[in-house]
């Protein structure tokens, strides 16, 4: 009989209770598809003394995270801590210099140490798995990683944020604002208190950098990442793109380009018809673009206890088959530096919403400014919202006007707004959000 793999958790969260649950009613089928049982022989948690409904008769308590990570009769260190620093990185490290595998749900420490602890676990010879840092249930890291290890791919993107989604959802069913929306999401528990990290973009951003690591063989880096958020987001917005066929989202894109990885996250508008716009609420997925084949999209819960543990247990699962693939599909020493690609470059398809002034010349200087850029027009759409009341009695309230641009670069866009903004015809800020075409 093969001697059971023997695992160590640090963190009794959610994910992490929910994680020795797994093991413990599962063992059977876990023995059956690994060929050797899987057991929990240590934990660690901030409070030994708090209640949870977990049977750990016969599990150690370590002292500390570090301790666990060492401990001599674990094979794998499972960090659901958090955290991208200490004490998650320093337990890490020390698992990994002592040849013993990881599996971790933490994208914010993969995303900023990704490359250093790859390369720690191929010197010492262990895994460093972390399905569960993107996407939880979804098995993108497995897709990209091993799945189309034969496949070049041109572009990965996807809804990385359930918070941002379900925000968006309401929205556009209800015709809410951004900040009933996200008040709503607050007390249902999809966002945090301090809500900025999820509908500034950065969590997508980190989970963008390390998809664009495995597709494209670059050093994750979430810095080389370009983020906007959703606040700015108006109800009007969506009504437009419902009319014009098209759903806002926000999505992580990385995209290789002649220039080289453009990596972005920022709300987007895609087409009603694609797979991508029909995933609604705290919903994620990913959209792959590979060489010789048609796009292969992946939906599922992106978060959550039961999803995330399973995401977990399936990468311990690896473990205990045997089964070493290297973090980033390739070795660390042939990973690719990659910089922030300047917005400047990016090249798409654009809708812009301004607030113009209804006088006499307004629509013609706006198209003349658009052309002095080389902007081609697709739609336009003008509106009086009384029905062209407030013209009739002698008043000039805004108008508002809606572009939607033939593929252009982002610089011609803000060369022409700031010109027709120079030119007075228009009052407040232009609303601008990229097409993302299938």
């Amino acid at each position: 009989m093969v001697a059971p793999l023997k695992v160590g958790i640090a963190g009794l969260g959610t994910v992490g209770a929910e994680v020795v649950r797994l093991i413990d009613q599962q063992s059977r089928v876990l023995s059956a598809r690994c060929g050797r049982g899987v057991r929990v022989v240590a934990v660690c948690a901030r409070s030994k003394a708090k209640k949870r409904a977990l049977d750990l008769r016969g599990v150690e308590w370590a002292r500390s995270p570090l301790a666990l990570a060492s401990h001599p009769d674990i094979d794998v260190f499972v960090e659901l801590m958090g955290g991208a620093d200490d004490p998650a990185l320093s337990a890490i490290e020390a698992a990994l210099t002592r040849g013993k595998s990881v599996v971790t749900a933490n994208k914010a420490l993969i995303a900023k140490h990704g490359s250093k602890l790859a390369a720690l676990a191929e010197a010492h010879g262990g895994a460093l798995n972390y399905e569960a840092a993107v996407g939880a249930a979804i098995p993108i890291i497995k897709t990209l990683r091993e799945g189309l290890a034969g496949t070049g791919i041109q572009r990965v993107y996807g809804i990385l944020n359930g918070t941002c989604n379900y925000i968006l959802t309401r929205m556009e069913q209800e015709g809410l604002s951004f900040a009933e929306c996200l008040k709503d999401a607050q007390r249902l528990g999809y966002a945090e208190a301090n809500p900025s990290f999820d509908v500034d973009g950065h969590d997508t951003a980190q989970k963008l950098a390390i998809l664009a690591s495995l597709a494209f063989g670059t050093k994750v880096n979430q810095k080389a990442v370009y983020v906007e958020g959703i606040s700015s987001i108006a109800p009007e917005d969506l009504r437009a793109a419902e009319e014009l066929g098209y759903r806002v989202k926000l999505l992580g894109v990385a995209v290789k380009t002649e220039t080289g990885i453009e990596q972005r996250v920022h709300p987007t508008m895609v087409p009603r018809t694609s797979s991508i716009a029909q995933v609604m609420g705290v919903t994620n997925a990913v959209t792959i673009d590979g060489e010789g084949i048609p796009p292969i999209t992946l939906v599922g819960p992106g978060a959550g206890g039961a999803a995330t543990a399973s995401a977990v247990v399936a990468d311990i699962a690896d473990i205990a088959r045997g089964v070493r693939a290297l973090p980033f599909g390739r070795p660390v020493a042939k990973l690719k530096q990659t910089t922030k690609a300047p917005m400047k470059h990016h090249a798409g398809g654009y809708y812009t919403r301004l607030m113009a002034r209804d006088l006499a010349g307004t629509a013609a200087t706006i198209a003349t400014r658009l052309a002095e850029q080389k902007i081609s027009i697709e739609s336009i759409v003008q509106r009086h919202p009384d029905g062209g009341a407030a013209a009739a009695n002698g008043r000039s309230a805004p108008v508002p006007v809606i572009l939607i641009t033939y593929a252009t670069s982002e610089d011609a866009v803000h060369r022409a707004l700031q010109a027709v903004r120079q030119d007075k015809v228009i009052t407040g800020r232009p609303q601008v959000i990229r097409i993302e075409k299938n």
